[in-house]
């Protein structure tokens, strides 16, 4: 096999492994929910990545869903009595609005989707992210060490739920981890329970494994939940009020009196919670500062915009590759012009020379002489090689092996090895097969004619 041909079987194999990792990663990257779609976990979207499902399982139990689109109604319509806050998208909440989770009254059930480590140490959580799988991966609620103590979850035996896990920053005793640390909760007045995988409540997922019933049972515990549905990052709060504040109501009958937004505003001043948990450590100038906005050029595109780009990307790289070198033998064509047969012999003795093929060149010049040898001894084309040897040594005088090594025999290892096959070819072909001259006769002389007689001749 040539060297071409060696390296056809390397390149196209490794262009066609890296084509399919290609296609696969950015498949995955399309395929994977982004907390910055508008459907994302929607009580009103039907698609994929909504969760209009998981609303509607809740009103099939009962439980009052309340949807909300702005950060400071959600939380004010928490002090109705006991609720459950579901917060999709924390990524979404203003890093001035996050720590406003601190002072949720008592009886709430705070519950997060895939927070990021900002989002944890603004709202005041002694948790951190502890390792992320490449795609979710479905577990038991109990670990090997002691069970889990969610009984809401407990008779949901399977979900997915292991894609974020999770890990306390302070005792081990304070936070409940279930689900192989895909899920933690921090018992208390305000019990927050943060989730590693929007896997259990999509419309897409809902019904794989048990994911409906651990969804449903996390959020139908008071009976109530407000649904933050946020359908992008959301604005900064107003800024608080330079006049004297008042505590928060027990319950809150008037939502849309602006007063009570300045309140809530005017509490966010790093006081302890009455759920024990600091609120408004990263509020103000400071923590919006020391939060590390993202960069707003990936923000400005979906995540499917970026993934076409790579494709693209990756599309043009191998059109380039495949232009600059032809994969396959080379194809024939007709010359534009006539060329000398001289300078057609060197270009293509340089051609095989750069590509140092000597196995090829040496077949082409036994080819050939096979040929001029096969017409002038009248040798058949099916002649056997003993044959054609033994009637070639005959006419040249050498030995029949000695003539079937050099029209069959291995090709040259080097140059000089070519080049002394092409003499001995040569020399062959001009003795193998030659016949003495005949002797030419002489053309017999032509008849002398009677010279024309004049007008003037007395004959």
């Amino acid at each position: 096999m040539s060297a071409r041909g060696r390296r056809h079987r390397i390149v196209v194999p490794v262009l066609v492994g890296v084509l399919l990792m290609a296609i696969t990663l950015v498949t995955r990257e399309i395929d994977q929910p982004d907390q910055t779609d508008r459907d994302f976990l929607s009580p009103v979207a039907t698609g994929d990545h909504g969760a209009s499902r998981l609303a509607a399982s809740l009103a099939r139990q009962g439980v009052v869903v309340q949807r909300e689109t702005d950060t400071l109604r959600a939380l004010l319509a928490t002090r109705r009595g006991p609720t459950t806050l579901f917060v999709p998208a924390p990524d979404l909440l203003h890093p001035r609005t996050v720590s406003y989770l601190g002072l949720l009254p008592d009886g709430t059930r705070l519950v997060l989707v895939d927070p990021a480590r900002r989002v944890l140490a603004a709202a005041g959580l002694p948790l951190r992210p502890a390792g992320r799988r490449w795609a979710t991966r479905a577990v038991p609620p109990h670990g090997l060490d002691r069970p889990c103590p969610l009984a809401e979850v407990t008779p949901a035996a399977t979900a997915a739920v292991a894609r974020q896990r999770y890990a306390p920053t302070g005792a081990q005793g304070s936070v409940d981890l279930c689900y192989n640390a895909g899920l933690a909760r921090l018992p208390g007045a305000v019990e927050s329970v943060v989730v590693g995988a929007s896997d259990p409540f999509r419309n897409g997922r809902i019904d794989e494994w048990d994911n409906l019933a651990f969804a449903t049972g996390l959020l139908a515990t008071s009976g109530r939940v407000v649904w933050l549905d946020l359908d992008g990052p959301a604005p900064p709060p107003p800024e608080p009020s330079p006049a004297p504040t008042r505590p928060l109501p027990e319950r809150d009958d008037g939502i849309d009196e602006p007063g009570e937004q300045e309140d809530l505003d005017s509490e966010g001043n790093g006081e302890t919670s009455p759920g024990g948990r600091p609120g408004g450590e990263a509020s103000g100038p400071g923590g919006q500062g020391s939060s590390g906005e993202p960069n707003p050029l990936w923000s400005a595109f979906p995540q499917w915009f970026w993934a076409l780009l790579l494709q693209l990307a990756l599309a043009a790289l191998l059109i380039a590759v495949g232009r600059a070198r032809r994969l396959g033998p080379p194809t024939p064509e007709p010359l534009p012009v006539s060329v000398p047969a001289a300078e057609t012999v060197l270009g293509r003795g340089r051609l095989y020379q750069r590509a140092r093929a000597r196995e090829s060149t040496a077949r082409v010049l036994r080819s050939a002489t096979l040929a001029r040898l096969a017409r002038r001894l009248h040798l058949p084309a099916e002649a056997p090689p003993a044959t054609v040897a033994a009637t070639v040594a005959a006419g040249t005088g050498d030995r029949p092996d000695a003539i079937h090594e050099l029209l069959y025999g291995d090709a040259p290892r080097t140059d000089r090895d070519l080049l002394e096959l092409a003499a001995d070819l040569d020399r062959v072909t001009r003795a193998g097969g030659s016949t003495p001259a005949q002797p030419v006769a002489d053309p017999p002389a032509p008849a002398r004619l009677p010279k024309p007689r004049s007008e003037g001749d007395p004959r």
